[in-house]
């Protein structure tokens, strides 16, 4: 959809008005109509008058384009699952803990990461939750219409490209002004089917002991790197836990999910990982043998605070549709970055602390799992800390995504890129091998394609989440 600003519908009335003028005059000169004598106060009259009619259709077309944009964006950021603190759920093993409230954030912003890779995974492309219609009450004074909103991974409809390719996300204006209770567009038919597969997979996240990506499952995980409820988690140790649990899981099929090591993606290492046809006869396997992947790249931007030079590069990582979100936040507050605006992040927080909710019963609501307010901090309070999500669906997904996020890393103004791909194996650490992603030095102090362990650690990326 091609939009048009305030100013060029200035410019294109008087471009406009000219042509009606200069074809009025040739008109005259080809005999069409009587000759006249021109009436100056007549013609002074109408051509305001024509300037006002056509510069109020052009607003009238920029004002629906403006609220349609918005509109797609409001449905979309609803529709993206919501997971936050709970409390009164059954009793964590080996403690006593019945709440994650105080500890338990970046937990529920890996979850929130995982969640949106299963549903551009599970769900229809560009789906959004019905009954996201019911939820009018959408905080938008948050964002402001003179810049434009940029969200990667979140599913504009007709303004992304198919699910799984890796190109940059459509500009969103968005205007405070128009409030989704305006107008609400169409339900989908097939969005409204779809909706078991919404239930089930909220299913998956409960706060019961079974539920596979529940904290209760990640924190039994947890506990083979030493963590134990109560203790606080890092961006990195919580990739692993969530690519352990996806392993573990038996209710995703053709999913795997890969943790880069030492900032480098290994593509022969996603090749073991998602290639059913490996080990066969077939020399050239098609998308049909090749397990969909989800890759998180723990990353380090700086020392103790963001280094402003990857500011460029995140926004560029988080235009990309194949980018599924940024798990950090900022000192002592974790949270679940999906897009930005200017020079400030979007987010998801998790520090909302909520009753309990059974998801296995039906027709549960499923209003607290999805948030109406959208937030926004400084790039500048970025904790440096942080672990990026991607998604392919197949093999030719999985080789734009290596070279659209290659493209996007290189306009870092800094020497070396945040991460890197290269061809080749790493060294499999398991669920240890978030220690090689906590130093406090640069991200690129391993040269590319490198791999060891990083003594100097400073485990700065397991600071206290209140």
């Amino acid at each position: 959809m091609n939009s048009v600003s305030p100013s060029a519908a200035q410019y294109a009335g008087g471009v406009m008005h000219n042509e009606l003028v200069d074809g009025r005059r040739q008109q005259d000169s080809n005999g069409l109509t009587p000759p006249q004598s021109p009436d100056p106060s007549k013609e002074a009259m109408e051509e305001p008058e024509e300037m006002d009619k056509l510069k109020a259709k052009i607003m009238s077309a920029w004002n629906n384009v403006k609220y349609d944009q918005v509109e797609q964006f409001r449905m979309a950021f609803v529709s993206r699952i919501w997971l936050t603190y709970r409390r009164e759920f059954p009793q964590l093993e080996g403690s006593s803990w019945t709440t994650d409230c105080g500890w338990g954030c970046m937990l529920r912003s890996g979850q929130m990461l995982l969640a949106q890779g299963l549903v551009v995974h599970l769900m229809p492309r560009d789906w959004t939750w019905p009954d996201a219609q019911q939820l009018t009450d959408v905080d938008f004074e948050v964002l402001r219409m003179r810049s434009p909103l940029r969200v990667g991974g979140v599913p504009i409809p007709s303004f992304g490209s198919p699910r799984g390719n890796c190109t940059p996300e459509k500009i969103l204006p968005s205007d405070p002004t128009l409030r989704s209770s305006q107008r609400k567009r169409p339900e989908s038919t097939r969005d409204r089917q779809a909706e078991p597969i919404h239930h089930k997979l909220l299913t998956w996240f409960g706060d019961q002991p079974p539920a596979p990506f529940g904290v209760h499952q990640l924190v039994g995980i947890g506990r083979s790197s030493g963590k134990k409820a109560g203790d606080w988690y890092g961006p990195s140790i919580v990739a692993h836990i969530l690519r352990k649990a996806v392993a573990k899981a038996t209710v995703v099929h053709n999913l795997a999910v890969y943790v880069a090591q030492d900032c480098t993606v290994y593509k022969e290492d996603v090749v073991h990982l998602c290639d059913l046809s490996f080990n066969q006869t077939s020399p050239e396997p098609d998308n049909q043998a090749w397990k969909s992947v989800i890759i998180l790249v723990p990353v380090r931007l700086g020392g103790e605070a963001l280094n402003p030079s990857y500011i460029e590069c995140v926004k560029n990582i988080l235009k990309l549709e194949c980018c599924i979100g940024i798990i950090g936040g900022k000192p002592k507050h974790s949270l679940y970055f999906v897009g930005f605006q200017d020079e400030q992040l979007l987010y998801l927080d998790p520090h909302y602390c909520q009753p309990v909710v059974d998801v296995t019963q039906v027709n549960t609501p499923l209003e607290s799992f999805h948030c109406t307010s959208p937030k926004k901090m400084p790039f500048t309070r970025m904790d440096p800390s942080c672990t990026i999500g991607f998604y392919a669906r197949n093999k030719k997904d999985f080789e734009s995504l290596c070279s659209a996020v290659s493209l996007a890393l290189s306009s870092s103004a800094e020497k070396y890129p945040i991460f890197t791909f290269v061809e080749g194996h790493g060294q499999d650490y398991g669920l240890e091998g978030h220690s090689s992603n906590h130093s406090g030095q640069a991200p690129h102090i391993l040269p590319p394609g490198k791999t060891g362990r990083v003594n100097n650690r400073r485990h700065s990326d397991d600071f206290v989440f209140l």
